[in-house]
């Protein structure tokens, strides 16, 4: 509820998350936001943790401090990644935000090995702890604020599908359960006496570590270059077959450079008898409805098929036949055969998973050797396409 109202006060055109400079406004609004929270976290913990001495509450005060710098990277990430492109980077700067992401990643990963080596000196040499009410309920206002800074983080993450405001909603949320340590452990020294300060402070900090190592991977990945979703390469393969004159494609390839930074190519194949013109505006009209409809620069390289030449049509069908038998998950595009009086050439591609069992060049002599077999005077010369989705190939091929 909060959390909305400040959205439609801070927050220009809020609705229209797809809308870059809309998203560039829900990334800056959460970094100033962190800002000046984590600062007041900090100052209602320095006062907690002077009043009663505990170096845990200081030590989470400090680590507040710290946040108020995660969060100013965060803000910074977002209004780097918002510059168009220039000379030195001519697909923009919206990477960035992965960047912002990892160093927040960092960060966490840094706090949580410092509190484990904290908590394991306050496990080898305790100290007595003067907790009083009024530092408790400090506490437990630094809790309920930090728990909604979490909420907060991660509602408006999933608004902007944001994996910096992910990370930065995962430390939020394992400040929660640091300062709920230090609490539970306030209570049990003030209650039985027991202080257990220091192993509720270990294995918070080893969820810490944890969580930040897998913030790291998972921001990294996205840095390396991911993959599209499944649901992305159907859909460009569903509209782009959805064209009169289109009849498959391949080799598609897709590079993110950040959210709203899209990049695409893709072979199209075309009857060899549809006229050239006709072929050209096809591609250029997909070209043109891709980058308005989806967001997406697509270059589109032109195939001819020959359609009406029965023989290499039959031949077509066989090697795929004998390739199918291999392996039901490869499939085969780009075919030509050059007929000749004591051999024939054909040339053709492979789609093949990434995680085939076979090498590359142990597929080749498997097909090669099935191509002679089929007809000793044949040759195979092959490339092999690594594919995505390789089962859209086969929706192309049936078409």
């Amino acid at each position: 509820m909060i959390t909305d109202l400040l959205i439609r006060i801070f927050v220009r055109n809020h609705e229209r998350t797809s809308n870059m400079k809309v998203r560039e406004e829900y990334g800056k609004f959460a970094g100033l936001t962190g800002i000046a929270t984590n600062f007041l976290l900090f100052f209602i913990k320095i006062i907690a943790g002077l009043m009663t001495g505990s170096i845990a509450v200081i030590a989470d005060a400090v680590n507040n401090l710290t946040d108020t710098g995660s969060s100013l990277v965060t803000w910074a990430g977002f209004k780097i990644s918002a510059k168009p492109a220039d000379a030195d980077h001519p697909y923009g700067h919206a990477r960035m935000e992965y960047v912002s992401g990892l160093a927040v990643s960092i960060i966490v990963l840094f706090l949580g090995v410092q509190l484990l080596i904290t908590s394991v000196g306050k496990i080898l040499h305790p100290e007595e702890i003067d907790f009083t009410l009024s530092s408790l309920g400090i506490l437990v206002i630094a809790i309920i604020l930090k728990l909604w800074q979490y909420m907060f983080y991660r509602k408006i993450s999933r608004l902007i599908d944001s994996s910096a405001l992910l990370a930065t909603s995962a430390d939020s949320r394992n400040d929660v359960f640091a300062t709920s340590a230090v609490l539970a452990s306030a209570l049990l020294n003030r209650m039985a006496g027991l202080n257990l300060d220091g192993y509720l402070g270990a294995a918070v900090s080893v969820f810490i570590i944890i969580s930040g190592i897998q913030l790291i991977i998972g921001t990294i990945s996205p840095l390396l270059g991911n993959p599209p979703s499944r649901e992305t390469v159907r859909e460009i393969y569903d509209r782009i077959l959805s064209y009169d004159g289109i009849i498959g494609l391949h080799d598609l390839s897709v590079h993110n450079y950040g959210v709203g930074r899209c990049y695409a190519s893709v072979h199209c194949e075309v009857p060899a008898e549809q006229d050239i013109m006709v072929s050209h505006d096809i591609i250029d009209n997909i070209e043109r409805d891709f980058k308005e409809e989806m967001d997406i620069q697509l270059v589109i390289h032109l195939d001819p098929v020959v359609m009406n030449d029965d023989r290499t049509n039959r031949l077509k069908e066989d090697v795929a036949a004998l390739v199918g038998e291999i392996s039901p998950e490869l499939r085969i595009h780009d075919f030509r055969a050059v007929w000749s009086v004591t051999h024939t050439n054909i040339i053709f591609d492979v789609v093949v998973p990434f995680e085939f069992k076979m090498s590359d060049e142990q597929l080749k002599r498997t097909i090669m050797a099935a191509v002679k077999d089929l007809n000793p005077s044949y040759g195979a010369v092959i490339t092999i396409d690594h594919d995505y989705v390789p089962d859209m190939a086969e929706r192309s091929d049936n078409r």
